[in-house]
């Protein structure tokens, strides 16, 4: 495990939400960090959320090894437990939730992403998304040449491709993250990055760099959304590889 790195994570309702159906998990000690943003009726999103994470958490810390390939069969693995889940469940039926994990290795992430929850990364090459949505917008909207402001208002922007216990087969996204020296990965749900933008991201995340706790730059996104008017649950995870 690389002793490097420091993490913090934070979520919380927002202002519009009756419940918070993110939930995230840090473990230092296992290089494991990860977030799910759920979707289902009644308390359905909260059980999918928390259900694929704990999952990952478990087969991760059970496995003999840390790779990427232990990181693919953790998030498979999550899938088919929201799955059974649901339908052993009436009252969880039709739950689902993104999911984003984040396993460290040697001087890197091992990135893994259903859905539309994200990983951003900041080094000394600027800041950038990692990840790719996997949602209507990115892969319809897109390609059919729909402009950003027609996409911001389209009906289906809010649809996923895939999802955490959609379906199977489960289509993962995964990606191989060096991480230089101070360099600094956010994971988010969409009630930050679909409410703040990226160059607000960026200053607040640039502004934590300098002597700023991985704790307050995570209050710093959580307010910055509330402020925006927190239509959605908020959860951000910061990890930070020391100079």
């Amino acid at each position: 495990m690389d002793k490097m790195l420091e993490s913090f994570a934070l979520s919380d309702r927002g202002f519009v939400r009756v419940n918070n159906e993110d939930y995230c998990l840090i473990r230092p000690e296992i290089g494991l960090y990860a977030l799910a943003d759920g979707m289902g009726g009644a308390r359905a999103g909260e059980c999918a959320s928390r259900l694929a994470v704990e999952t990952v958490a478990n087969s991760v810390t059970s496995a003999r090894r840390r790779d990427s390939q232990v990181l693919l069969r953790a998030v498979e693995e999550a899938n088919q437990r929201v799955l059974e889940a649901a339908q052993k469940n009436p009252e969880l039926e039709g739950m689902g939730t993104t999911l984003v994990v984040a396993l460290a290795g040697d001087d890197k992430l091992d990135i893994a992403s259903v859905g539309d929850s994200r990983a951003y990364l900041l080094d000394e090459d600027g800041f950038r998304a990692i990840t790719d949505d996997q949602t209507w917008v990115n892969e319809v909207g897109r390609p059919l040449g729909l402009d950003e402001t027609s996409l911001r208002n389209h009906p289906m922007r809010h649809v996923l491709t895939m999802a955490i216990g959609a379906a199977l087969p489960l289509t993962v996204n995964y990606y191989s993250v060096p991480l230089k020296k101070r360099a600094l990965v956010l994971l988010c749900t969409d009630g930050l990055h679909g409410v703040i933008d990226s160059s607000e991201l960026e200053r607040i995340l640039r502004g934590g760099q300098d002597g700023v706790s991985l704790e307050d730059s995570c209050r710093r996104l959580i307010d910055a959304a509330n402020q925006a008017g927190g239509p959605d649950n908020i959860t951000a995870v910061l990890v930070r590889k020391a100079a």
